[in-house]
């Protein structure tokens, strides 16, 4: 940028200033949306009235131009100026004096108006210009060839290069220049289910140091057994399945034997046996079974369509769920009689909307529903399975989100989170008689993000997502007393669960340090017992590091102040500077928390990589205006957070600015590409784990049951404006700025992103002769659940992250 044209968009912070580093405003990334102008707001000194920057190349502004441009059919008269290294991709037409200083490309359909349209090369400029190029106007020509007069060292190459500049623009218009030729055919490998392409052979020593780390297990609580004993979910063999636990610390004695995981089982309180789903190589076509006293397994349903969400009556006959069998996109609620042959019974039909069951009332002849749109849209409902009527708890019809309820134990009432009328998911009761409601966690600034009833209704359970770590309070309402268990590990509870007596609460508790294992909270003596005891593998648990949070300034502003990004961030004890590997979470509706990632110690204590994950605007857990903040056409936004990440990363003494690696998975690999394309050039490559490539051709081949969902989030590809700004924003649309190398990953039997979001990735980008290694695996879906296949991809990451520190 020229001296007389500053932007200081940390203008309070001297240190985070730098040429070339400033994210807001239009001025770093590729892919602008110009629909919503550019403010230039902060801090402006000198600046050139309509500036308008498209993005950054090294330390310089790349495309920035004033009063008049034209890009994606939008034109404006008056002065247009490049300047400093610029590059256009796309059309791109000027309207007016043009005017160059600096290296000037331009990739696509490059157009000067009449009269108008007078190209300038200033002494310190050059052009290049791939792609078709058109004039309307001869003054074109002329200015090219009649430079204004230069000092005598200058004039003779500038004159020569006028010279050649016309020759080379017909030759352009006549063929389109290839700027790379496509790298030759990559070495091609197959390892069971696994298909390897450009991968280098196996590093062994370091394989065998990640093998130390792959060793530890897990114990997640699924559910309590009528006698006593509990039901979870570890991994002995290859995948995670079904064990019994029946005192603490006792035998994990294995139930299910299947090749594919199986992690969800539910029991009734009353009565033999559970249900649990599994499905097929991660297809997510969840099949519902029945697993009995003597072990004898029955499928409920028929193998067609996805079900979940399973939920026993009382008395221990019936259990309800969704399934999408009946057209492949309705959420349909079912009841399957445990006791009878016959075919599970509809009892709501989902009208191509997305249902689920939360609960039956104490009397069984109601299900409690949840009619789910979005994240930030839902509603409740009570279906009576006799009459099959469908009566909803709140018909004013306010769009509010509700991520949870349950009826009360005496039937007369419904305990619900909400976000209703504040930020947060808070927990509430519901009396649907006098429509009264009463706030239980009112005094709690963040997201209940699970809770559970006693069966005598004397505790309330709930767990609190504070800022990023889960906090646990039980409710007792007769003494009116908070309590809270001492000794569980600093990090993430799920899965709390009353046990039929309403005095014990078992839950699953993991930190960053420590695997998930399963606890019981004994409220009559205020104690906590440890049921399983988790391996870590052979190495030294000391060694592992904690999720330090920190926060980051982003690129715009918020309550008269920049607005903080939090992220965790796993730092290595040894002294720096370290490389970076900036891990971002899909969802986007998601989080990333202080949980338990051995990966994550490898790379820290053994590579040296410093991991942070940052939780950029469009994350859950932090208000649902922050939530919102990236959706429909604001997805850019977020991935400007990612820009002003490198900018802290860049002044942190500890931290290698020259050695940044950036990896995300679903929609997180979709950040991951986006990054590389607007920052490549602070970036040294990235792993790409079964990411959204282009965010039309994902909408239009993502299963049917899920398509609108993801339409309330991303934006409907079928509106022309929508699909234009989809495709615009793309990385498949965007594949020539990334220049770095990239790790490709995909399930071939995802039904999130479908296989094809990776191949079309994987050969654009070789048809520009750029380096990509790509793994494949024909028995996975989204993501890689079979421990064999999550070795050789970690081995593979752990490869490509090794390289990219090196070089």
């Amino acid at each position: 940028m020229g001296k007389q044209n500053v932007v200081h968009c940390f203008a309070g912070n001297s240190q985070l200033f730098e040429g070339g580093q400033k994210v807001g405003n239009r001025e770093i990334g590729a892919g602008v949306d110009e629909s919503r102008p550019p403010v230039l707001h902060y801090d402006v000194h000198g600046g050139m009235p309509g500036a308008h920057i498209l993005g950054i190349n090294r330390m310089d502004a790349v495309g920035m131009v004033s009063d008049a441009w034209s890009h994606a059919g939008r034109t404006r008269p008056g002065e247009c100026s490049a300047i400093g290294d610029s590059k256009v991709i796309g059309d791109f037409k000027a309207s007016g004096k043009f005017k160059i200083i600096g290296d000037f490309k331009a990739i696509g359909n490059f157009k000067a108006d009449r009269d108008s349209g007078n190209i300038g090369l200033s002494t310190r400029s050059s052009a290049r210009i791939t792609g078709m190029t058109h004039s309307t106007s001869s003054r074109k020509r002329a200015a090219l060839a009649s430079p204004p007069a230069l000092p005598p060292p200058l004039a003779a190459p500038l004159a020569a290069l006028a010279a050649v500049v016309p020759a080379l623009l017909v030759l352009l218009a006549a063929q389109p220049v290839l700027s790379q030729q496509p790298a030759a055919a990559p070495v091609r490998q197959e390892r069971g289910s696994l298909i390897l392409e450009g991968i280098p052979a196996r590093d062994t020593e370091l394989a065998d140091r990640l093998a130390r780390y792959r060793q530890s297990r897990q114990a997640t609580f699924l559910d309590w057994l009528p006698e006593g004993g509990m039901l979870i979910g570890t991994r002995f063999g290859d995948v995670e399945q079904i064990h019994r636990v029946t005192a603490p610390l006792g035998l994990r004695e294995q139930l299910t034997f299947y090749p594919d995981p199986v992690s969800v089982a539910r029991a009734p309180r009353t009565g033999p046996g559970f249900v649990f789903l599994k499905d097929q190589g991660g297809n997510e076509n969840a099949q519902v079974y029945y697993y009995s006293a003597n072990g004898h397994v029955q499928a409920l349903t028929e193998g067609k369509g996805m079900h979940g969400d399973p939920i026993w009556s009382n008395d221990g006959r019936h259990v309800a769920f969704f399934g999408t069998e009946r057209d492949g996109v309705s959420y349909d609620i079912y009841v399957a009689d445990i006791g009878s042959s016959a075919a599970p019974r509809l009892v709501t039909s989902g009208q191509q909307d997305t249902w689920f069951p939360l609960d039956w009332s104490p009397d069984d002849r109601k299900l409690l529903l949840l009619k789910y749109v979005s994240i930030n849209e839902s509603y409740l409902y009570v279906a009576d399975v006799y009459i099959n009527t469908l009566t909803p708890l709140d018909d004013s019809g306010h769009k509010v989100g509700i991520q949870s309820a349950r009826f009360a134990p005496d039937g007369r009432g419904v305990y619900f989170t909400t976000d209703e009328d504040g930020e947060f998911s808070q927990l509430r009761y519901l009396d649907p008689v006098s429509h009264e409601v009463r706030r239980l966690t009112a005094n709690i600034p963040w997201d209940v993000e699970d809770f559970d009833v006693s069966a005598d209704g004397r505790y309330v359970a709930c767990v609190v997502n504070d800022d990023g770590h889960s906090r646990l309070t039980v409710l007792d309402t007769v003494q009116k007393l908070d309590l809270a268990p001492a000794g569980l590990p600093d990090g993430r509870i799920e899965n709390v669960r009353f046990d039929r007596t309403g005095r014990r609460l078992a839950l699953s508790a993991e930190s960053p340090q420590s695997p998930r294992d399963v606890y019981v909270y004994d409220l009559e003596h205020n104690s906590l017992e440890r049921w399983t005891r988790s391996e870590v593998g052979p190495v030294d648990s000391t060694a592992f590091v904690p999720a330090e949070l920190v926060r980051y300034p982003t690129w715009d502003r918020v309550n008269g102040g920049q607005r903080m990004i939090p992220a965790f961030l796993y730092r290595p004890r040894s002294p720096g500077p370290h490389p970076v590997l900036i891990d971002i979470h899909g969802g986007p509706e998601s989080q990333s928390r202080a949980g338990w990632n051995p990966f994550v110690q490898f790379l820290v204590n053994e590579l040296g990589y410093a991991v942070i994950a940052p939780n950029v605007r469009g994350s859950s857990g932090y208000g649902k205006s922050f939530l919102r903040l990236d959706n429909g056409m604001l997805r850019e936004d977020a991935v400007k957070d990612i820009g002003s990440l490198i900018v802290w990363i860049g002044v942190q003494p500890s931290f290698d600015r020259n050695r940044i690696a950036v990896m995300g998975g679903s929609y997180g690999g979709y950040m991951a590409l986006a990054s590389l394309a607007a920052y490549g050039d602070r970036l040294r490559g990235g792993v790409d784990e079964v990411g959204i490539s282009n965010f039309v051709t994902f909408l239009e081949n993502t299963s049917p049951y899920r398509r609108d969902q993801r339409r309330q989030e991303y934006g409907d590809e079928r509106d022309p404006k929508m699909r234009a700004f989809l495709n615009r924003i793309s990385p498949l649309s965007n594949v020539a700025s990334i220049r770095k190398p990239l790790l490709v990953v995909a399930g071939m039997n995802d039904p999130r992103v479908p296989l094809t979001e990776s191949e079309q990735l994987v050969w654009r980008m070789r048809g520009k002769g750029s380096e990509v290694w790509y793994l494949a695996a024909r028995d996975e879906g989204h993501g890689f659940r079979k421990k064999a296949n999550q070795d050789a991809l970690l081995e593979t990451v752990a490869m490509f992250l090794s390289r990219l520190a090196k070089n």
